[in-house]
This record gives C-alpha cells, structure tokens and sequence, in this order.
C-alpha cells in the first residue's frame, strides 16, 4: 500500500521503467527519517519520481531541487499506482502535510 506519510513508511519500493513498462521492481528499507536526506538518497539512485500519501513541503522543493518529480495524494496497492502513473491516470491530489499533522 502506499504510505500515508512519505518519509515515515518502513520501506520504498523502486520501480525501473523502460517504454511504460515496469521491468524491475526493488523494494528497500527506509534508511531514516532525517529532515533533508532522503531526497539526495534517492536521488543518488536514479529516482526520477516519488508517489506517495502525504509529504512534507519542504521535502516537495528538496525533490524538485534534484529534478525528481512527486505526486502526492495517492492511495490504493502500490503496483496499481504505479499502473495508473504509467497511463498517465494519476495526477497530485493534495497531500502536502505540515509538521503538526504527521496523520496526513
């Protein structure tokens, strides 16, 4: 499922996308939660994208900083996500928290 909370979930799951196509899939321990780093980390593996839940603002610039494109406001099984990412069906819907509300 996609996490509610981008930076708070246990695991990432990277998907490698070649014609629209899914060919690999990897899924990766969350390395920590520390304000600014997981967008590097991220971005030093060739992540071009990020769906999620929710995610912090400042998390949305530092990603935007390093090209990487987020969509926020997504739920439902990851794999189907990522389907409906790929036909072009899911589109950002909110999801920007703040601090105070870490349930976004």
């Amino acid at each position: 499922m996609v996490a509610e909370h981008f930076g708070h979930c246990s695991q990432y799951t990277l998907f490698e996308v070649e014609d629209q196509r899914v060919i690999s899939k990897t899924v990766i321990p969350n390395p920590g939660h520390q304000p600014g780093f997981l967008p590097g980390y991220l971005a030093n593996l060739g992540v071009k994208c990020v769906i999620a839940g929710g995610m912090g603002a400042r998390a949305v610039e530092l990603f935007a900083e390093r090209g990487i494109q987020t969509i926020t406001g997504a739920s439902g099984p990851v794999d189907e996500v990522v389907q409906a990412y790929l036909r072009g069906n899911l589109q950002t819907r909110g999801g920007v928290c703040d601090h105070g509300h870490h349930g976004c």
